[in-house]
């Protein structure tokens, strides 16, 4: 089959790879359909996660038809068109029993390597390292599933692959990131990031009951977008935050801060490059936390600051005396998916979440590689690039009616 595969740092390609096969009685194979790539992605295209191996197949957001299962697969069967959530659960470990399932305790075939690097192994992950169990990603046209029965989403009839394809990570992951700001009514709830993720916490947010929702970013296009889900734009290029979230909240701060960014925010100054320097040549920290630090600065006295974001390893200067004083709370974690597929399907099913609003390219598995460059580039004014593994090559474009 053809996937695309890392190659090493700032190198990705489509290979020829062995087709999977069935390696545990739980395992289903999912002829993938459309698969996309995620902002989490470029920190593996980077080398800011650790572990990655010449060869390994990227992507953790896909779906597809399931063509084959394990003997002891008994809800899923042959024909079934699913959704895959990116986190593995077992479904049994105290962990799924309590829907806590990116830190399912039994998916991560690596878990002894992770302990050394987090103290506690999360979950098994597609795609995404061997620190996360090595597997095999989405990137791809078939892709092997573990704990099928557990992990598997039937998608109901009428909905499209654009509709439901982000239910495997970055939807539910603004979802979880504006839930965890515990928003009340007519809360101010500002966004670091105007990507995929930040624009359905935007969503998310005002589903929820904010009544004012900022969108911060550098990038009109991005913030564009922020604007016509009924966002508040402000461009930290042009205003500094701080001040302008005070002016627009009657001096006091937003109720809650939202970091939808993670490891590699971009800084202005002196500060900035500081970070990335540090960064690149790992002096100091992995991560660069420039949206982290202004999210605890930024936020009101006794609000809450959520971090949806990917963080990896290390990151110097985190404001913990603000943090402290100010009496704030920090929710995060890789996302739960399975436990918030259910409800947001609901939303899409009621059109009350327009999954297709963030996607701005389409193209082939071949072009791939290109995808990436744009997405990392911020060029070609890209948002969101959803793969097809079986379509023929062709010149790249925008989705129909991107702008």
């Amino acid at each position: 089959m053809k996937a695309l595969v890392w190659q090493g740092v700032n190198r990705v390609g489509v290979e020829t790879v062995p087709d999977p096969t069935i390696l545990q009685p739980t395992d289903a194979i999912v002829r993938i359909t459309s698969t996309a790539i995620c902002g989490s992605d470029l920190h593996l295209l980077d080398g800011y996660i650790p572990t990655m191996v010449h060869g390994d197949i990227l992507g953790h957001e896909f779906m597809g038809e399931v063509v084959e299962v394990g003997h002891e697969v008994r809800r899923v069967k042959v024909g079934d068109r699913v959704i895959v959530p990116f986190p593995i659960a077992c479904g049994h470990c105290w962990f799924c029993q309590h829907d806590l399932t990116s830190l399912c305790d039994n998916s991560n075939a690596n878990a002894k390597l992770a302990e050394k690097m987090f103290g506690h192994a999360p979950s098994g992950i597609y795609g995404y390292s061997h620190l996360t169990g090595g597997y095999a990603g989405g990137q791809a046209q078939f892709a092997r599933t573990l704990y099928a029965d557990e992990n598997l989403f039937t998608v109901p009839e009428g909905l499209t692959d654009d509709q439901v394809l982000f239910l495997t990570d970055i939807l539910p992951t603004g979802y979880m990131g504006a839930l965890n700001c515990d928003i009340q009514p007519g809360d101010t709830v500002a966004v670091y990031g105007c990507g995929p993720v930040g624009l359905f916490t935007i969503m998310s947010a005002f589903l929820l009951g904010a009544g004012h929702v900022i969108a911060i970013d550098r990038f009109p296009y991005r913030l564009a977008r922020a604007a016509a889900l009924g966002a508040d734009p402000l461009n930290y290029e042009q205003e500094e935050v701080l001040e302008a979230l005070k002016l627009r909240t009657g001096g006091r701060g937003p109720d809650s801060v939202v970091d939808a960014v993670g490891m590699e925010s971009h800084g202005l100054g002196v500060g900035g490059l500081a970070d990335a320097v540090k960064q690149t040549t790992r002096i100091a920290e992995s991560d660069r936390p420039h949206s982290l630090r202004s999210a605890i600065i930024s936020v009101r006295k006794g609000g809450t600051v959520s971090v949806p974001g990917v963080y990896g390893g290390f990151a110097d200067k985190i404001p913990l005396g603000a943090f402290m004083n100010k009496g704030l709370t920090m929710r995060t974690g890789q996302t739960h998916v399975h436990r918030f597929v259910p409800r947001l399907l609901e939303h899409i099913v009621k059109g009350e979440i327009d999954p297709t609003a963030v996607i701005s390219h389409r193209l082939s598995l071949d072009e791939a590689p290109h995808g990436y460059h744009i997405f990392k580039h911020k060029e070609d004014h890209c948002v969101k690039c959803v793969l097809d593994p079986w379509a023929d090559s062709r010149p790249t474009g925008l989705a129909p009616g991107a702008q």
